[in-house]
């Protein structure tokens, strides 16, 4: 033979066998079984409605009826709230975010999270175990002496350390790390989608109190002028101008009106109730805000973002794909769980009578083992929860997508939204201008008893119809602008604290 390959050749030299022998293993712990995630790609289409819009709504000449215009590819900016210019919507969302139970629960679960994560990390390190057990004891004289003193009463002191490592080869804990750290990134979005729903309910509410003050408020408007005009016809019942039927009809449309008051006084104090719960109070409480229609501004200025950057800026969206990217990682834990598993471990321990003598003479004693675990039978139960696990991965692509359709309709109808809501708007007030002119006329000819009680009662229920529209039209054109900045993501991404992250990051 070749003398290199004897005393002084390449399988003679100190530790190569086990340099060799760590380059496989690390070899083999370089791979891990099951699919490699990847983020989806973004769907292919360039718009979110079927015909393009406008460039911008149409205007009416009444608060909140200003044009708005649609700014393609423009970020959403991080407080959007702030565009309405309510100092009293500023502070009412302060506190929300700062003690909405909500925020509190997600953050925590967050805090959760993070721990399982480290925790499952700890399986890629030894396991490290001291013992100690003490004992007396006295053996029977029918079987032989335990010690070799031939002693049958002593102590017995026993102290090891046991070293145990389960060698990842294929990868199986490291899919289960992944796996828990999609889901705690999925976490650190659900605090963000749970931020942006909340400053969104927020507005929504404000909005929807200032449009209950506002119809409240022409409620009264019309029931001051049904007064006035049953004042009015009581007095040509006395003089015998008018029938006690006129009267009587009045009286009754009168009544009909004050009778929509209380329904509307009772979604106010219950929606009075939603925003102090919002902000993390009980309902007995109350907040010094007040919100008129008058002191909102509407943003004029209104992002769109591009399709493309939807899938990234939506939390909802982003945790749909961490949740696909969780149960991803959960088919190479089934996978890995089907073949062979490897452990080694090592034990160094004393034993004597003596507590002092455990580790003296020849009483010390270790032990060292390798393991290796081939499941041969289990009535398939590792095969199907394989199956399982590849199911739940199918599942959750196809909420991924639903997810991701649902956000293109959710935006896709905010526009939709935005656009007929101008249109009502300066619909509804060339309504209102209409019936109210309608109605002055009629009131001056009912004074001159040109027009009949019947005239009257028609031009008061038109105009009294006219004017709830017209407030609710001011509100929906609020409402439904707070609808698309919540649409588009929110903005979260423009926040800097430690739980929001740019839109690409981890994609």
């Amino acid at each position: 033979m070749h003398p290199s390959r004897h005393g002084s050749g390449w399988l003679a030299r100190p530790g190569f066998g086990a340099a060799v022998v760590s380059a496989v293993v690390a070899l083999l712990a370089g791979c891990a079984v099951g699919p490699d995630f990847h983020s989806p790609a973004p769907p292919k289409t360039s718009g979110y409605t079927r015909e393009p819009l406008s460039a911008q709504t149409t205007t009416a000449d009444v608060a909140g009826g200003e044009a708005q215009r649609f700014r393609l590819d423009q970020d959403v900016m991080d407080q959007w709230w702030t565009l309405f210019q309510s100092p009293a919507l500023n502070t009412v969302i302060e506190k929300a975010l700062a003690a909405n139970p909500s925020i509190v629960s997600a953050q925590a679960a967050l805090r959760q999270a993070r721990e399982l994560v480290e925790a499952q990390r700890g399986f890629f390190y030894p396991n490290v175990q001291g013992s100690f057990s003490g004992t007396r004891q006295q053996t029977s004289g029918t079987i032989a002496p335990v010690l070799n003193n031939n002693s049958s009463t002593f102590n017995l002191y026993t102290a090891q350390v046991t070293v145990g490592y389960s060698i990842d080869v294929w990868g199986g804990n490291r899919r289960q790390v992944e796996s828990l750290q999609a889901q705690a990134d999925a976490q650190r979005l659900l605090i963000q989608a749970t931020s942006v729903t909340l400053t969104g309910n927020v507005v929504g509410a404000a909005v929807q109190e200032a449009s209950l003050r506002a119809q409240i408020a022409a409620t009264r408007d019309i029931i001051a002028i049904s007064t006035k005009a049953l004042d009015l016809l009581r007095k040509q019942f006395e003089l015998g101008y008018v029938a006690g039927l006129d009267v009587a009809a009045q009286e009754a449309a009168l009544a009909q009106v004050q009778q929509t008051l209380p329904p509307l006084q009772k979604q106010l104090e219950q929606n009075r109730d939603l925003l102090v719960v919002l902000a993390g109070r009980f309902p007995s409480d109350d907040l010094d805000e007040r919100f008129e229609l008058a002191a909102l501004r509407l943003p004029q200025e209104l992002p769109v973002s591009l399709p493309s950057r939807l899938v990234a800026q939506r939390p909802d969206v982003r945790v749909a794909e961490e949740t696909l990217h969780a149960a991803g990682a959960q088919v190479g834990v089934a996978i890995a769980n089907q073949l062979p598993q490897f452990t080694i471990s090592a034990t160094y321990g004393g034993t004597a009578t003596d507590f002092a003598q455990m580790f003296a003479h020849s009483n010390p004693y270790w032990m060292v083992g390798g393991t290796a675990v081939q499941t041969l039978f289990d009535g398939n139960t590792l095969w199907h929860r394989r199956r399982a696990a590849t199911a739940a991965f199918e599942q959750a692509a196809a909420q991924y997508r639903s997810t991701v359709l649902g956000a293109f309709q959710n935006v896709a109808d905010t526009l939709y939204a935005l656009q007929t809501d101008a249109d009502t708007l300066a619909a509804a007030v060339a309504a209102e201008r209409a019936a109210r002119k309608t109605l002055d006329l009629t009131l001056k000819q009912q004074q001159l008893g040109y027009v009949n009680y019947l005239a009257l009662l028609t031009a008061q229920q038109a105009y009294q119809q006219t004017v709830i529209t017209r407030v609710q039209a001011q509100a929906s054109r609020f409402a439904d602008t707070a609808a698309l900045f919540v649409a588009l993501g929110g903005g979260w991404w423009n926040h800097r604290d430690e739980a929001a992250s740019p839109p690409s990051e981890s994609r």
